[in-house]
């Protein structure tokens, strides 16, 4: 069973920044590609970002966004921390939401981070 764990969320007036990461167990963190969804109060999870598994490439075919974070959030990962991140930066008030890792070759979440943008 792979835990993930993350951390980071908080309040942020907008156009402030925060820093989110997913710590994983397990040794196959490396080899698996990773995203970040987040959820609205009675939606869907929705998908954010994406990396693969290597932290070395950040070429467009290893990292991709959602048209509404693109240009405003970065993720990225340690593999050696087995650690994923989300950098969010001019955060907006319609970025609040609760944040949940994934990995995406078996599904696993985290239990999520609460992100609150004040207006």
């Amino acid at each position: 069973q792979v835990q993930l764990v993350e951390s980071g969320g908080g309040l942020v007036h907008t156009g402030g920044s925060l820093r989110l990461s997913c710590a994983a167990s397990g040794s196959e963190f490396s080899v698996i590609a990773m995203a970040w969804y987040r959820q609205y109060p009675g939606k869907e999870r929705e998908w954010v970002a994406q990396i693969g598994a290597d932290d070395t490439a950040h070429d467009q075919d290893s990292v991709n966004y959602a048209d509404s974070v693109r240009g405003r959030f970065t993720i990225s990962r340690d593999n050696a921390k087995n650690t994923l991140y989300l950098q969010m930066n001019s955060l907006k008030p319609e970025d609040t939401a609760v944040y949940y890792c994934r990995e995406l070759g078996r599904g696993f979440w985290g239990q999520g981070t609460q992100v609150t943008v004040s207006s």
